[in-house]
């Protein structure tokens, strides 16, 4: 078995010649497509040992820390390169656990027509549009991991203080903002976390999201469990909370963000998409949670 072993990260034909040279692989899938500025590609290595099994991206400076001080490597290479977004960066980490799975191939996708297939296959979605904040195509990396794992935890938090305790516990953060473009005086940057087991037993069989006082009553009398933090907190708009059930029955692998565009795609190949956007009620972006 071959894993993925190595990331590099080109933004001009120089950098690109040196990885050929040091034996880097790539798809040439330029991760500013649509967006102008340089040509960005993801390099890789692949090997029989000492794996790489988890990857996150960081948007902003408030996520590097807890990445850094849990032992993640970065990329060097700003994957916004030339254009007009923020600064995205890709880090990655080769571990041991029980929570850590050693991936096997990469994607990236530039069609949110395409994406569905890659979930419905068993393929883990990077969160974060690779061309965050800018007016080109949506840019999404995936992974294909060696063993099937379930989700069997799940967290949100409000502030970055406990990312390093969240990491070296095993979890993965969905890397984009529940809060994106909220209020201009939005005090708090939310995510959602997951870890995974091998236990199907120990999994999540559904998720919800509650936007009001009905909602939250009808999934409690449903038997579903709610995560204390209100994911709109500091942003304005409706208390929002993210909601579980725990089962065997159909359990959940993975767990992703998507926009609005996706949702309909997604919806038609018949990935679950909770239908109510994580910004209700303030003016942020329309986000909706998905899983296969």
């Amino acid at each position: 078995m071959t894993y993925i072993t190595e990331l590099a990260v080109s933004i001009n034909v120089d950098q690109e010649q040196a990885l050929r040279n040091q034996g880097f692989k790539s798809d040439y899938v330029d991760l500013n497509q649509g967006a102008g500025g340089n040509k960005v590609y993801l390099w890789y290595k692949k090997g029989t040992c000492d794996p790489i099994t988890r990857l996150q991206v960081a948007f902003m400076d408030d996520m590097n820390k807890g990445l850094r001080n849990a032992g993640y490597i970065p990329v060097d290479g700003n994957l916004n390169a030339g254009n007009c977004g923020v600064g995205i960066f890709l880090w990655y980490y080769k571990g041991t656990t029980e929570y850590d799975n050693p991936i096997l191939e990469l994607h990236v996708t530039t069609d949110v027509e395409d994406e569905a297939s890659f979930f419905k296959n068993g393929w883990e979605r990077l969160a974060s549009d690779l061309n965050r904040n800018c007016c080109g195509n949506q840019i999404h990396l995936w992974a294909l991991k060696e063993k099937k794992m379930y989700i069997s935890d799940i967290t949100a938090t409000t502030s970055f203080g406990t990312d390093e305790v969240l990491f070296n516990d095993g979890y993965t953060r969905v890397d984009e903002d529940v809060n994106r473009k909220g209020e201009k005086n939005k005090t708090n940057s939310g995510f959602i976390w997951y870890r995974c087991s091998e236990s199907a037993e120990e999994g999540f069989s559904d998720l919800d999201v509650s936007t009001n006082n009905k909602e939250e009553e009808s999934l409690q009398q449903r038997g579903y469990t709610s995560l204390s933090a209100n994911l709109n907190e500091g942003a304005g708009g409706n208390q929002i909370y993210l909601w579980y059930k725990k089962g065997s029955d159909h359990p959940i692998s993975t767990l992703t963000m998507i926009m609005v565009g996706a949702k309909g795609p997604y919806e038609k190949a018949g990935i679950r998409v909770i239908g109510k956007s994580l910004n209700t009620g303030n003016n942020g972006t329309q986000l909706y949670l998905a899983f296969p």
